[in-house]
């Protein structure tokens, strides 16, 4: 049974770079129901590597294209690739995000300027820019689905400046779902993941603590698996979720819920 109702829909999927990645996961999730996946990735190495990647895992059928968000004329090329191949798309999948921690990390006060606006345009306004310029190749009652984190609301010191990016990017799904009904009945929402074991997290200072401080916390002592934000992620995509718009779906595995463990609060009053 097709209870996901994507089986030969095409999906485009930003943000693919290894086997750890969301993106990559959802393109599996997705393959899996007989969806169609056209992947975009940063560079041409990493569209190399990608591709065998892809390849190595009897994917049937799968297109790489290559755009840097950041530059606005790939996304115009990007655009005009796709268009000539005369197809539509059902879904979007937004799994782009940066952050330059090389300098380590800063108290937010002193959070340098170059540093977060980059962050922003990539994590965020690239959302907004790939939206726009490929809303003539969705279908009008497509799905556009972005990653998020499960909260912006805490002060997680090691993950910086990212989490205020992130704040914006989850307010910029209200406003596109609203520009866009004006032509459209395409929705946008966000998966809002607990901590992930993907590569680029590794690189986040003090982020394997984090990690592991989470699972502690979580009732069923293990942490979000990417596939598990995967799943989310295909549903948002699927017609199964039409009634869902301008949302953020949280999959912490109940992490918020538990801050006050009774067993961790006497292991920290004991230390």
């Amino acid at each position: 049974m097709d209870f996901l109702q994507l089986a030969d829909k095409s999906i485009l999927i930003f943000g693919v770079a290894n086997r750890k990645s969301v993106a990559y996961h959802i393109g599996r999730v997705l393959a899996e129901v007989g969806a169609r996946c056209v992947y975009v990735v940063q560079s041409d190495q990493i569209k190399q590597n990608v591709s065998k990647l892809l390849a190595g895992k009897d994917v049937d059928e799968f297109e790489v294209f290559v755009c840097d968000v950041e530059h606005e004329e790939q996304i115009a090329r990007l655009h005009d690739e796709l268009s000539a191949r005369g197809e539509r798309f059902a879904g979007l999948v937004h799994s782009i995000a940066f952050a330059d921690y090389s300098d380590g990390i800063k108290p937010f006060h002193e959070t340098p300027k170059a540093a977060f606006l980059q962050a922003l345009d990539i994590s965020c306004y690239s959302l907004i820019a790939i939206s726009n310029a490929l809303k003539d190749l969705l279908e009008t009652d497509a799905s556009v689905v972005t990653i998020s984190i499960s909260t912006t609301r805490m002060a997680s010191e090691n993950y910086g400046y990212m989490a205020p990016i992130k704040a914006a990017l989850d307010s910029s799904l209200a406003f596109l779902a609203k520009s866009f009904s004006r032509f459209s009945r395409i929705r946008f929402n966000a998966v809002a993941p607990g901590l992930l074991k993907t590569s680029a997290s590794a690189g986040i200072p003090g982020y394997v603590e984090s990690y592991l401080y989470a699972e502690e916390v979580i009732p069923r002592k293990r942490a979000v698996q990417t596939e598990e934000a995967a799943h989310v992620a295909a549903f948002l995509l699927s017609p199964r979720s039409s009634g869902i718009n301008a949302q953020r779906i949280v999959g912490d595995a109940g992490m918020s819920i538990n801050y006050f463990d009774r067993e961790l609060v006497r292991r920290a009053m004991e230390s």
